[in-house]
């Protein structure tokens, strides 16, 4: 199966932890109630690069990359892209 479809396919089972949340809102400089659901809008946005790299996902949209573990579905982190 292609690496995005899977990831796609199990996009509800994506979380992270508080400890995330706050390395997200810092690191992409965002103040949003939700963060998983920010970061579940932005990998599913039509543009979006999906690849698998080792045991981590990364999807890389608008100037955002965001870093997903492929076992657990947690967003470890989101990084501005320059």
């Amino acid at each position: 199966m292609e690496d995005k479809k899977i990831l796609l396919d199990n996009i509800h089972k994506i979380h992270t932890t508080e400890m995330g949340i706050a390395r997200i809102k810092r690191n992409l400089k965002i103040d949003v109630a939700d963060v998983v659901e920010y970061c579940k809008n932005k990998v599913l946005l039509e543009n979006c690069k999906i690849y698998r790299q080792g045991k981590n996902w990364y999807c890389e949209v608008e100037n955002i990359k965001i870093t997903i573990n492929s076992y657990s579905y947690t967003i470890i982190t989101a990084h501005i892209v320059k």
